[in-house]
C-alpha cells in the first residue's frame, strides 16, 4: 500500500535538491575562475620575467657591440 502522506512532501524535497545542485555547481564555478586568475597571474609574472631576462640580454649584446 502507498502512503500517500509521505508523497505530499516530495516537491519541497525535489526543491531542495535542486537548490543543492545549484549552490554546488555555483561553488564549483567560483573554484574554476579563482583557479584560472591564479594561473593568469603567475603566468604573468613568468612572461614579465622573460621579457625583463630579454632586455637585459639584448642591452649587454648592444653594450658589446659599442666596445
Amino acid at each position: 500500500m502507498i502512503n500517500w502522506k509521505a508523497l505530499e512532501n516530495v516537491p519541497v524535497l525535489l526543491y531542495i535538491l535542486a537548490l543543492k545542485t545549484l549552490l554546488l555547481c555555483l561553488a564549483f564555478a567560483g573554484v574554476k575562475i579563482y583557479q584560472s586568475k591564479k594561473e593568469e597571474e603567475k603566468l604573468r609574472k613568468i612572461q614579465a620575467d622573460r621579457r625583463r631576462l630579454a632586455q637585459q640580454t639584448q642591452e649587454l649584446i648592444d653594450n658589446l657591440k659599442e666596445d
